[in-house]
């Protein structure tokens, strides 16, 4: 029996949406009060949802201590409280919430081995949320 699990985390961070491949102009244009210089934050609410077999004596398909470990260390503790145009997974990728999405599903993917990563969901704010469940590579 397969079984899905999703869990809730939340972080806040800040960013500004700007490329280097456009001009002031469209910047301006195509990311509005969002390419403000100074940036602007989120309070993020993250779902993970992963999956797998039941296992017959715990009665779980992902220990939720292991799940919470990792995303901790991982993810909250690498973007909590950062201005996400200053880390190294957006040095030449625009900071928007679907990348940010892609970026959290790479590192959960590549590192939590437990149960197979489902996919990902990001609350931005009341109106964005975003779904990644791979299949795509990011775009510089």
């Amino acid at each position: 029996m397969k079984a899905h699990l999703t869990r809730r985390y939340m972080f806040s961070a800040s960013h500004r949406l700007h490329s280097d491949g456009l001009s002031e102009k469209e910047n301006a244009a195509t990311y509005g009060k969002c390419n403000n210089p100074f940036g602007h934050g989120h309070n993020y609410a993250l779902e993970v949802t992963v999956s797998g077999p039941v296992d017959d004596r715990t009665g779980m398909a992902c220990n939720l201590a292991d799940l919470d470990s990792f995303v901790h260390r991982e993810i909250l503790e690498r973007l909590d409280v950062q201005n996400l145009n200053m880390i190294p997974e957006f040095d030449g990728l625009v900071p928007t919430t679907e990348n940010l999405c892609t970026v959290i599903h790479d590192i959960l993917h590549r590192g939590f081995t437990p149960a197979h990563l489902e996919k990902v969901r990001l609350d931005e704010t009341m109106m964005n949320s975003f779904d990644y469940a791979g299949g795509a590579e990011l775009r510089k």
